[in-house]
């Protein structure tokens, strides 16, 4: 039964492009599917009814599973036995037992301005070399929102001499040339000349990368995790995760007056009710951060808004023309260099 999953994943990756997360998470759903199939005897496919069907929705139910994550994975099932019928596998049509549960409505969860303002200036406090790349990531990552797996897996070559930006390859091989706001450009300029060049100084150091850890590999999503858990751990940002600072990026942008389109554009969305759903974060009290100048909003289930501060102009974000790094991108020599002592991989 596991070969038809992998022949389907296969499938899903190369005709509809698919996101390696979405494949894994499918991976996960159809392989949990079949461990309780086994459990109750069924070896093949071609015994599955709507008996096993409603067996299975029922067990995830009583293990209290959030509807969300049920949804998901009755969406993995029915394409899944699509995939299985018109290879034959299956006979029985079972998609209209495959109703997904209604999801509640989803509130991104961003973080107030003055959190933000707070986690950009963690990393500045010391001034090692991974200190200057975290100062440039959480930069960056705030002034274009974009996704933490985008962020580890720019290079080099993503960015343009002369030019404030960063092209970044999205899902479904999306190309997007992003602006840097000056924070964003100065902190990216500090860590090119005086922090990569430390984390790249042995010969086996990865030479395309753009974000290197203290082995000077290529920084994993699993190594910004914990940098990111670090920094919010010292300066008291609660529930943070790396998508909590893109979605911090689209309610920032959308409060201080950026278009929807324009928000849509920079986050790679490809409808545009994906962007929507920023529109519904709460608002808090108005402040400007070091880094784009936008004004705060939260969203989810987090602290009651602050008092209101005085009513000030909102900030938007600054004009965006300092080159990268005086116009070059410096010589890289590739390496591998100690840990400088911080908290990060």
């Amino acid at each position: 039964m596991e070969e038809w999953i992998e022949t389907f994943l296969a499938a899903l990756a190369a005709e509809k492009q698919c996101s390696p997360h979405t494949v894994v998470a499918y991976r996960n759903d159809l392989l949990q599917l079949v461990a309780h199939l086994k459990q109750g005897g069924t070896e093949t496919w071609h015994e599955v009814t709507s008996l096993h069907v409603n067996d299975y929705l029922n067990h995830l139910h009583e293990r209290q599973y959030a509807s969300s994550t049920i949804a998901r994975k009755t969406a993995a099932m029915k394409s899944f036995f699509l995939h299985l019928r018109i290879a034959g596998e299956m006979s029985a049509d079972l998609s209209p037992f495959l109703a997904a549960p209604r999801v509640d409505r989803y509130v991104p969860h961003a973080i107030s301005a003055d959190e933000m303002t707070r986690l950009l200036a963690a990393p500045t406090r010391v001034k090692t070399p991974e200190a200057l790349r975290d100062a440039a990531m959480l930069e960056l990552l705030y002034a274009t929102g974009v996704r933490v797996s985008e962020l580890v897996a720019l290079d080099l070559t993503d960015l343009e001499p002369g030019r404030p930006v960063v092209r970044c390859h999205g899902r479904a091989d999306r190309e997007r040339t992003l602006p840097l706001s000056n924070a964003a450009t100065d902190a990216m300029t500090r860590y090119l000349l005086q922090g990569r060049p430390v984390l790249a100084r042995s010969g086996s150091a990865n030479r395309e990368a753009l974000f290197l850890n203290h082995r000077g590999q290529r920084l994993t999503r699993q190594g910004f995790w914990l940098i990111l858990k670090g920094y919010a751990e010292s300066v008291a940002v609660r529930n943070v995760t790396p998508h909590t600072l893109r979605h911090t990026f689209a309610a920032h942008a959308l409060k201080t007056g950026r278009h929807l389109r324009e928000v849509q554009t920079t986050l790679g969305h490809v409808s545009i009710s994906t962007t929507q759903v920023y529109q519904r974060t709460r608002p808090v009290a108005l402040a400007a951060t070091g880094a784009t100048g936008v004004t705060g909003t939260t969203g989810g289930k987090i602290a009651p808004a602050a008092p209101a501060a005085p009513e000030s102009r909102p900030l938007r974000p600054a004009p965006l023309a300092r080159p990268l790094v005086g116009g070059t991108v410096p010589a890289i020599t590739g390496s591998d260099s100690a840990d400088a002592g911080s908290l990060k991989p």
